[in-house]
């Protein structure tokens, strides 16, 4: 295969990534214990200071931001052309994106890498992306949802933090809702709940991600 074309396709199966946008997440009633227990997991933006007990744990999560890192940074590149993403443009900006995801990961009990998955498919990592559906932000978090948490106005959908908090917080909700099963709980969380081909996407994003 000859260059020029290894690099239309490479760039061909980003963009059938990058646009599968966001469908409407549905505003659904929400029980008055579920809404405290929702506004409670999303209160409250502490820096994002992992928990490393030991030297070991430490060197795992050195290794693991490295290795995501430089993925990231050749992805944005691939994706959004040299001068990749505004937000995301220095390996900085890049490292502190990554341990707020590690962190909000893990306080929500969720794979880093299905995380990343799924910020890849529905943002492309874009902090400021809007869908047509309206959904705001990396983790594209429907703008009704600070309101029925009590938590402020939709435009804080668009820090990064907040985002991720919010979305791995609604994807945690869903996967209970949803007994445990993720295809079904990413296709709720995408407005396509029943449909393969958002979950697919995702969890093939995913793999990509592994450490």
């Amino acid at each position: 295969m000859n260059k020029t074309l290894s690099h239309v396709l490479v760039v061909s199966m980003a963009a059938s990534v990058l646009n599968l946008h966001a469908g409407p997440q549905r505003e659904e009633h929400l029980a008055d214990s579920v809404r405290s227990a929702l506004s409670a997991a999303v209160a409250g933006l502490p820096p994002p200071n992992p928990y490393l007990p030991t030297a070991a744990d430490k060197k795992a999560y050195d290794a693991w931001l490295q290795t995501q890192q430089q993925r990231l940074s050749a992805r944005l590149v691939q994706w959004h052309g040299p001068s990749g993403l505004p937000e995301l443009a220095t390996p900085e900006a890049q490292r502190v994106f990554l341990q707020m995801v590690w962190y909000e990961s893990h306080r929500a009990a969720l794979d880093p890498a299905l995380v990343l998955g799924l910020v890849e498919v529905e943002s492309g990592f874009r902090k400021f992306a809007i869908s047509s559906a309206g959904a705001m932000g990396v983790m594209q978090v429907m703008p009704f949802w600070p309101r029925l948490l009590g938590q402020g106005e939709p435009a804080m959908l668009f820090q990064w933090q907040t985002n991720l908090r919010f979305g791995c917080v609604i994807l945690r909700h869903y996967l209970k809702l949803e007994d445990g099963q993720l295809a079904m709980a990413l296709g709720r969380y995408n407005g396509s709940r029943g449909q393969s081909t958002y979950p697919q996407a995702v969890l093939a994003a995913q793999q990509r991600w592994q450490p």
